[in-house]
């Protein structure tokens, strides 16, 4: 398996116990509880010379008692397996947390989950509960209010539901589906450049976007790429997925067959767009193209359905 944020977590999520309040509150008030931190949506870690050895920076009550940070807001993550201990997490803006009383060098580095997962900072099981933590964080951050009536929503669950006050309506952690396909014909495969992509080497990836009301995955990835990229789609097949908590898709790849090959992009849409031969693929995936060209990194499902590709899967 490739690292990437979908690897399965090493603690127990517990969703049948989550209502149970005091079970809950029994393992966040236990002395050997641990705590990560967000700060702005970005993790405290700890860092490493070797930066594969990179972990994330667990924190105790007393720990959080002495930087005077509360921990009533905690989200639960879920429970090891083995130890039975709690582990949550605890978002609090960057300000907060770097001024917090005697946390100065405690609380850093503070770095971008994004960064963090191109880089190969931290290893599969903890990316994947960073991700799970800085989903769920975000969903509390623009969930505060009712869709419905506008009232007070309280937290619920540890973090995982939310209740209107005023008119009781709940209110659950969203996850909005993303279609991400490598669309092929023959030997050859579709890839894209879009502007917020660096220049300088000049990335590629599969084409992706988000999925209608109303629609199933296979129309989602014709009308994609027809959009973007001009280009008619016959044959879908679902490959792989993976949850990507920016801030809370989960990506659904795709392989898709090329029934026309001219490429017409809508600029609105991405900046490019063109065909690459397999041998060509193989030299981007090695970082050997010689104009500089690179696909996605190993954290990416773009790579894994650009390398099964390549390897005729």
């Amino acid at each position: 398996m490739i690292p990437t944020l979908g690897a399965t977590t090493i603690l127990d999520r517990m969703s049948a116990h989550r209502g149970d309040t005091q079970t809950i509150e029994g393992l966040a008030n236990a002395p050997n509880a641990r705590f990560l931190i967000l700060a702005d949506l970005k993790p405290v870690i700890r860092t490493s010379e070797k930066p594969e050895f990179s972990t994330i920076r667990w924190f105790s009550r007393q720990e959080l008692a002495e930087f005077a940070l509360p921990t009533a807001d905690a989200l639960f993550l879920g429970r090891h397996p083995e130890t039975g201990v709690g582990h949550f997490a605890l978002a609090f803006t960057e300000h907060r947390v770097r001024y917090a009383p005697g946390a100065m060098e405690v609380m850093r580095p503070i770095v971008d989950l994004r960064s963090l997962a191109m880089q190969g900072a931290l290893a599969p099981d903890e990316l994947s509960l960073l991700g799970q933590a800085r989903a769920l964080a975000a969903w509390h951050e623009v969930s505060r209010c009712c869709g419905r009536c506008g009232g007070t929503t309280n937290v619920k669950d540890g973090g995982w539901r939310r209740k209107c006050w005023a008119c009781g309506q709940e209110h659950f952690p969203r996850t909005d589906p993303v279609v991400i396909m490598l669309i092929t014909h023959g030997d050859r495969c579709l890839l894209g450049h879009e502007e917020r992509f660096s220049k300088e080497p000049r990335m590629y990836s599969t084409l992706a976007g988000f999925i209608e009301p109303g629609e199933d995955i296979e129309h989602a990835v014709r009308r994609e790429v027809w959009e973007e990229a001009g280009i008619r789609v016959g044959r879908v097949h679902y490959h792989s997925s993976q949850p990507w908590p920016f801030p809370h898709s989960l990506m659904l790849g795709c392989i898709g067959e090329a029934e026309t090959t001219d490429v017409k992009i809508d600029p609105k849409e991405i900046e490019e767009a063109r065909w690459f031969d397999k041998d060509e693929v193989r030299l981007m995936l090695a970082g050997k193209h010689p104009k500089n060209w690179w696909v996605p990194g190993q954290q990416a499902i773009a790579r894994a359905l650009i390398t099964s590709f390549v390897e005729g899967h």
